[in-house]
């Protein structure tokens, strides 16, 4: 039965499979660091502490952060079937994960200096105050990691199911859902990467700190508290470059390798007859990507032949295939 313009179309949603799952978690340790934050700050202020209001105020700079997160939880999941949006929102949560990179950069530059200014012109440290408040962070920061760790152990369903069309000789795209509701991978949510990757410098900065001030109130080596920041500053850097690296190649369009996708492609599809001249691959969400398939064809199938013949690798969501009848020497 042929098919009307309305049954070709289809939606464009590539969210990960634990969006709101995930966009619930990080407001929650958004809530849970603000709590803390002002607790630490208006115990500072009345018990004349200054470890507790500045650790309070240093906790409101990665509420901040993650809060750039949260937003784009929010911002992707309610703007999903915008049509000006081509390919969807699945990648804001990358853009969101480069922007929160660059500021845990920044964070862990910012800890290097003033630990080397603290190495240089050492300053007085009341130690078991310090070693208390270091303490409580890590306490919520452990329980903030806990709540924003992937469970790479699930599977779930993605966002939209099939929407497969014939189209002309020469071109077609569809909305393939290759495997059922169960069996599609989770992909990598680096918008979720980005605020636990936050918590984590918190704690281990934490660790360290709690490590320096016990060795110093012990032994007198006051200058391992400077020294435990600059590695801590040092390790932090070295993460969000990781992440820098991993969304700046999602947010460029870059061919999507990682899980062989090329490769599966052209063993599906080519054979002595049909030859591929251009393939495109890339992603468009955690857990979704997109491909544009050039095929030189001795003798042309529809578009939907081809696609058809795609069906079985997971994560490929939206193929568009262009046939071109192979010219004879």
């Amino acid at each position: 039965m042929a098919q009307t313009l309305e049954d070709m179309r289809h939606e464009h949603v590539f969210l990960g499979a634990d969006h709101q799952r995930n966009e619930r978690r990080v407001w929650l340790v958004i809530a849970l660091t603000a709590s803390m934050m002002v607790a630490e700050i208006v115990a500072g202020s009345m018990f004349g502490s200054m470890a507790l209001t500045a650790d309070g105020w240093h906790m409101s700079t990665h509420a901040g952060a993650m809060l750039i997160s949260a937003l784009a939880y929010l911002y992707a999941r309610r703007q999903a079937k915008n049509p000006r949006y081509t390919f969807g929102t699945g990648k804001l949560g990358d853009l969101a994960g480069f922007a929160s990179a660059i500021v845990l950069a920044l964070v862990a530059l910012m800890i290097a200096w003033e630990s080397l200014l603290r190495l240089a012109n050492p300053v007085a440290i009341d130690f078991d105050q310090a070693i208390l408040v270091a303490v409580i962070g890590l306490a919520v920061n452990l329980l903030s990691a806990w709540l924003l760790k992937e469970d790479h152990g699930r599977h779930a369903g993605h966002h939209g199911g099939h929407h497969g069309h014939r189209g002309g000789h020469h071109g077609g795209h569809d909305h393939a859902g290759h495997h059922g509701h169960h069996d599609r991978a989770r992909g990598k949510d680096h918008n979720l990467r980005a605020a636990y990757l936050h918590v984590l410098a918190d704690a281990l900065t934490s660790v360290l700190a709690i490590a320096a001030l016990l060795l110093g109130r012990s032994y007198g080596w006051n200058a391992l508290d400077p020294i435990m920041g600059i590695v801590g500053g040092l390790v932090i850097a070295r993460w969000s470059w990781g992440l820098i690296r991993s969304t700046a190649t999602v947010l460029l369009d870059a061919q999507a390798d990682e899980e062989g996708l090329a490769e599966k492609i052209r063993a599906q599809v080519e054979t002595e007859e049909d030859r591929i001249s251009d393939l495109h691959v890339w992603q468009v969400g955690p857990g979704h990507h997109a491909a544009i398939v050039a095929l030189v064809a001795s003798r042309p199938q529809s578009p939907s032949f081809y696609k058809e013949k795609l069906r079985g690798i997971r994560d490929l969501s939206h193929v568009t295939v262009e046939v071109t009848p192979k010219v004879a020497a």
